[in-house]
């Protein structure tokens, strides 16, 4: 349901007027906090790789180079009578050497196998945080962007009340020149549309408000929006669906549920501390050393070992029961995200019911106060009603108008919050002529990955 009592739009501000879709597609691709989780998806994804390296061998290469200097002093001695004369020599050489080696994990006790797979568990999650936070995003947009058309509304409605008060004010004085009223009468009317000029600079207050919560939400200033377009057709039909909805697939319950995964996968790959662990070592070295008398040795070695823990003085069996106790943490959140998404979905289907509600009461309110409004007008000119009369008739009248917006505002709100209840709150869903973020392009990207130190965007 779209609001429909908005005026014409104001010169100058008709080459920005925009739509509610235009609005959410440019918060889709300029929100910074959009952008942020997307980055946090991306540094996710990095954890696999990280991962799969356990798979792979880890090759170091080494050289050094020294000088060494030797000197050795003998002293004089007696030999068959002849006096062997003090002696020193020095010998200098420059020991140096180039050597590589190479280590090959052949079983850490599943550790790897576990780490990958608890990175994919953390990849999953992100991406559904992703999701729930380009709700939030999509729907603070809406909510601004109705806000907003809202203000619009009832600033034209109360401008609109200052030129029907200045026309009873102007009628007033004109029946008290004649005697047909007294000043209290004309003062009535006076101070009513004071009143009314003070409500104006109100609604224009909460307007540029509301405005720059757009611009902050959104990331662009808006001018006099457009009506927005009804998405019933995209709503469940009716609650229990929406909650039906909502526990199977909201993306906070599904991101909760990937972190218990991840959790108890963590358990494993502790557990696998207590496991036996074989690799594969492998060194080639040659060594050049002038004081020797070979010149160059060269050797090469492959070795097999294989490790038995016996006893890590209790930590290990200590991070152990840690994993156990965060992976019974992360089944009680996914509980509790569980039990909020239920609860949002039926606030949300309750305030849109209310909303449907309080239109179709606030449009017979509206009715029924025109109504009482002109037979109040002319039974002021026959006498029979005060001048007060007819300006509370007219505020009855003006009440039901904002409450008519308000009401048409919270329509709209709750239809987009059911949207992001129940998990279709998505550009996708809402079929936003904007270009789609695809989250699978980055983890490909670096998924397999061997070298490399610039990301895939080039930093």
């Amino acid at each position: 349901m779209a609001l429909g009592l908005l005026s014409a739009v104001p010169a100058g501000q008709a080459a920005r007027a925009q739509s509610l879709e235009q609005a959410l597609a440019r918060a889709y691709g300029a929100s910074p906090t959009l952008n942020a989780q997307r980055a946090a998806v991306r540094a996710t994804d990095e954890q696999v790789p990280q991962a799969l390296s356990g798979y792979r061998p880890t090759i170091a290469a080494s050289v050094d180079y020294g000088v060494q200097r030797t000197q050795q002093v003998t002293p004089s001695s007696q030999l068959l009578g002849i006096t062997v004369p003090k002696s020193k020599t020095t010998d200098t050489s420059q020991p140096r050497g180039v050597a590589i080696t190479a280590d090959q994990n052949l079983f850490n006790g599943f550790r790897t196998q576990n780490q990958v797979r608890t990175a994919e568990s953390n990849v999953l999650g992100a991406r559904e945080e992703l999701r729930n936070t380009e709700q939030n995003v999509l729907f603070d947009a809406a909510q601004a962007y109705m806000d907003v058309l809202r203000d619009y509304a009832i600033l034209d409605v109360r401008r609109n009340n200052v030129d029907v008060l200045k026309e009873e004010l102007r009628a007033a004085r004109e029946r008290f020149q004649v005697g047909e009223v007294t000043r209290t009468d004309t003062a009535q009317a006076e101070a009513a549309v004071e009143g009314a000029h003070t409500a104006v600079s109100q609604a224009e207050a909460q307007l540029n408000t509301s405005r720059a919560t757009y611009r902050q939400v959104v990331g662009d200033d808006i001018g006099r929006p457009k009506p927005a377009r009804s998405i019933d057709r995209l709503l469940p039909k009716n609650l229990t669906d929406a909650i039906n909805l909502s526990q199977a697939q909201h993306p906070a319950i599904l991101a909760a549920f990937h972190g218990v995964d991840a959790a108890n996968l963590q358990i494993r790959v502790v557990e696998g501390q207590l496991y036996p662990t074989i690799g594969l070592e492998a060194a080639f070295q040659r060594r050049y050393d002038d004081s020797s008398q070979v010149s160059r040795v060269t050797a090469g070695s492959i070795v097999g070992r294989m490790t038995i823990p016996i006893y890590q003085a209790g930590s290990v069996s200590s991070q152990v029961r840690q994993a156990k106790e965060v992976a019974g943490q992360r089944r009680l959140e996914a509980d509790i995200a569980r039990d909020q998404v239920r609860q949002a979905t039926v606030s949300a289907w309750g305030q849109l019911q209310a909303a449907t509600a309080q239109i179709a009461s606030a449009k017979a309110q509206i009715q029924a106060s025109q109504t009482a409004l002109n037979g109040v007008r002319e039974e002021a000119k026959v006498g029979q009603r005060t001048t007060l009369d007819v300006l509370n008739a007219q505020q009855d009248l003006l009440n039901a108008r904002v409450t008519l917006i308000q009401a048409q505002r919270d329509r709209v709100v709750a239809a987009y919050a059911v949207m992001s209840a129940v998990g279709w709150l998505t550009a996708a869903r809402l079929g936003l002529g904007v270009p789609r973020y695809d989250a699978n392009v980055h983890y490909d990207q670096v998924r397999d990955k061997w070298t490399g130190l610039r990301t895939p965007d080039g930093r």
